[in-house]
């Protein structure tokens, strides 16, 4: 229901800018779907290779690697996740998936809230658009702020 408000929302702002100037509206729009376009090749690759990965990788060795408890798993899957960088649309049916396969909750926090807010790999391009202290800050303190979230989650969970 949320969505659908949103996206009445959204279309009734289109709609309000397009009679109040048209042209730009019009340029907003083609900006908007360049931009989408731009992102498919890799919103396409990235969802191949998760779904690449899920059907190479045995269920039970997902479902091992994600009941890893205490410390250690905690860092682990806190780790791997900070290695990998999928944006928030992917990130969380995959994580449904992974508890659908028995992953248990406080792993997943821990792995998606650094997977979603660190990207070691990703992190030279970052560098090259933000420069080299901007990104080191960002991924420090993304970093700290996804374990804090993941062992609170952990906690709650």
């Amino acid at each position: 229901m949320f969505s659908v408000v949103l996206l009445t929302a959204a279309l009734g702002g289109v709609v309000v800018s397009g009679f109040r100037d048209r042209a730009r509206t019009r340029a907003a729009l083609l900006h908007a779907a360049r931009s989408g376009l731009n992102l498919l090749p890799s919103l396409v690759g990235m969802t191949a290779g998760v779904g690449l990965a899920m059907a190479a990788i045995p269920a039970t060795l997902i479902a091992q690697l994600f009941h890893a408890h205490g410390v250690a798993g905690f860092f682990l899957l806190a780790s791997l996740g900070a290695l990998l960088t999928i944006p928030g649309p992917m990130a969380y049916p995959l994580a449904g998936s992974l508890h659908h396969m028995g992953a248990s909750l406080s792993a997943l926090a821990s792995f998606i809230t650094t997977l979603t807010m660190v990207g070691i790999l990703t992190s030279p391009m970052e560098v090259k658009a933000f420069g080299r202290r901007f990104t080191f800050i960002r991924q420090s303190l993304s970093l700290v702020l996804a374990l804090l979230i993941g062992a609170l989650m952990g906690v709650l969970l």
